[in-house]
């Protein structure tokens, strides 16, 4: 169905555009990552709809979201795990956050090595897009260690849900950018120390 779609696309654009072999690789893949991400995102909709956590869901997501775009992450390597994952992650979370109440304290024992390990581990690139730029990965590890202090601050003294979300966004974000989680996945970390040896490889010879 996805290469059904993408290839009658595809087709259009042609046949208004000629395109060249690496413009036309380059929309497929952007329209196959565009096709995986919205039925990704329509199917576990359904599913927090059909459980009656969708307003949690589509608060979690953002929250998730937001520390996300600085602190970045694992992708999984095939769609379907990515469904899998997601619906685990997207559909059980928001749910646990709706039942269970943390106390203050606990808040905050929990909150100070989540900021600690975004700020150690993030950003954490992947083999598809290595963040080569120094000033840009600064930029973004800054970031997100200030979104973490501000989630754990407002955790504390919001309602019971808006905390949990806040607490397990940061959570979830840890995992995904633990380098553990790449070595369980077996995919490479810090993928843009290669572009830096590259660099310095060429420069000596």
């Amino acid at each position: 169905m996805r290469k059904k779609v993408v290839n009658k696309i595809v087709k259009y654009i042609k046949s208004k555009k000629k395109l060249s072999k690496n413009e036309e690789d380059i929309i497929i893949y952007g329209l196959e990552s565009l096709y995986i991400l919205i039925t990704k995102l329509f199917i576990i909709s359904l599913v927090a709809y059909l459980l009656g956590i969708f307003i949690e869901y589509l608060i979690f997501l953002l929250l998730f979201n937001i520390i996300r775009i600085f602190a970045y992450g694992i992708h999984a390597t095939k769609s379907y795990i990515c469904l899998i994952i997601s619906l685990v992650t997207f559909i059980l979370l928001p749910y646990i956050c709706t039942k269970m109440v943390i106390p203050f304290v606990y808040k905050l024992i929990i909150g100070i090595p989540l900021i600690l390990l975004i700020y150690k581990n993030s950003p954490a690139d992947t083999y598809k897009r290595p963040i080569i730029n120094k000033k840009r990965r600064y930029r973004l590890k800054i970031t997100s260690t200030i979104i973490s202090i501000i989630y754990i601050i407002v955790s504390l003294y919001v309602p019971s849900f808006y905390s949990n979300a806040l607490i397990f966004s940061l959570i979830l974000e840890n995992i995904f950018i633990s380098p553990t989680t790449y070595k369980i996945f077996k995919l490479p970390y810090n993928n843009y120390l290669n572009y830096i040896k590259e660099e310095k490889g060429n420069v000596f010879n």
